[in-house]
């Protein structure tokens, strides 16, 4: 899918990286709280992305998270028929917004509502992880270098590190899911799903929770690069992923053994 790599390139170098620890009081808003921002360089780079591949590849529609900000009906189309290409243009828009360098760009291309390809891109480095359905899991250098990427082994809780976005929940599953953590050995959040699916499928973490909205622009490119490094991903409930899912809890582990334990101790936010 170079398509998709050549357009969230392009739109990194032009509207991402120059906006970057350079943005005025009046290019940073909110949408839903003081937590969920939008900058000018969200809505500059989705357009741009848009229109890059409408050139490129023009029987894909492009569909990003400011769009469905703007028109909560775009959602459903995110799992309609024909190809699909759902971008997130910053991922960790708070982090970026903060000056944090901890940021990322999503894209996933989706073929009649099921992802077949995932990008996870750095615009300040200019590196990616990338995955397609049935293949292997790369991460690729800005020089075209690629490695093949496997999860972690580590089974001893004890010595796990996850992500779980403590914050996005209601008042008694965080508490909830603060005593769930204490049982592994680091337990956190980054704010910004790019960079904790990219740990994950390079073998850095064990595992990452989502909810309770998992908003396929966070999570649909992260969940098939780590399956594709030998991971696993599934709802709480035991539900296998689905893009078209509006709510629950998603659990993405390295085995297994890590989903059933982790899905145990974070019972508490069903």
């Amino acid at each position: 899918m170079d398509v998709i790599v050549q357009a969230v390139r392009t739109a990194a170098k032009a509207a991402v990286v120059p906006r970057f620890r350079a943005l005025e009081e009046a290019d940073v808003s909110q949408k839903r709280d003081f937590a969920d921002l939008v900058t000018v360089a969200d809505t500059e780079a989705e357009a741009m992305m848009g229109a890059l591949l409408a050139q490129s590849w023009p029987e894909a529609r492009v569909l990003g998270e400011e769009a469905v900000a703007a028109n909560p009906s775009l959602r459903a189309a995110m799992a309609g028929r024909g190809w699909q290409v759902i971008v997130d243009p910053v991922d960790g828009t708070w982090n970026f917004a903060k000056g944090l360098a901890c940021f990322g760009m999503i894209a996933v291309a989706v073929k009649d509502g099921v992802p077949v390809y995932g990008l996870l891109y750095d615009p300040l480095l200019d590196d990616w992880v990338e995955a397609q359905a049935d293949g292997a899991a790369r991460f690729v250098r800005s020089d075209g270098a690629a490695t093949v990427l496997r999860v972690s082994g580590q089974a001893d809780p004890a010595q796990m590190c996850g992500y779980v976005p403590v914050g996005l929940f209601d008042p008694e599953r965080r508490r909830a899911a603060v005593l769930a953590g204490l049982g592994y050995g680091r337990v956190t959040s980054l704010r910004c799903s790019c960079h904790e699916y990219r740990l994950l499928a390079q073998g850095h973490v064990e595992f990452v929770i989502s909810g309770p909205e998992p908003h396929p622009w966070d999570h649909a490119a992260g969940v098939l690069a780590v399956q594709a490094a030998g991971g696993v991903a599934r709802f709480l409930d035991g539900a296998a992923y689905d893009l078209a899912r509006r709510h629950g809890v998603l659990i993405v582990a390295n085995s297994e053994a890590t989903w059933a334990q982790v899905a145990r101790d974070y019972a508490g936010l069903a």
